[in-house]
């Protein structure tokens, strides 16, 4: 009797470790402090995901918009906008402090092409 309670007690305390861990990840409305700055050079852009917008830089990192096609966003416009150009990104911090690809501002210069954030 004690085996069985003391597994099912283990069974509930990973499954509740599972989901909060699961809940970290989601990214919901993020402000300028759980963000890392950084700024990098686009070379690419494109579409990924269920409407997502992707930045490559000019190594191998990439960052995106998620749905950012289904927020009014353009491809060709903000190819225009930023391509072969070095933009500040705000990318959402996720687990405690580690640092996302999730775009949740993207600016050139002093002009806001993207935020996430409220005001």
């Amino acid at each position: 009797m004690k085996k069985a309670l003391m597994s099912t007690l283990i069974g509930l305390s990973l499954i509740a470790l599972c989901f909060l861990m699961l809940k970290s990840c989601i990214i919901q409305n993020p402000s300028p402090e759980d963000c890392v700055v950084v700024e990098v050079k686009i070379t690419k852009i494109t579409e990924g995901g269920v409407k997502d917008i992707v930045f490559h830089d000019d190594g191998t990192d990439f960052y995106y918009i998620n749905r950012g096609l289904e927020r009014g966003l353009n491809l060709d416009s903000l190819k225009t906008k930023v391509l072969n150009k070095t933009v500040t990104l705000h990318l959402a911090k996720v687990l405690s402090g580690i640092t996302s690809e999730h775009i949740s501002q993207l600016a050139i210069g002093d002009e806001i092409i993207f935020t996430e954030f409220k005001n």
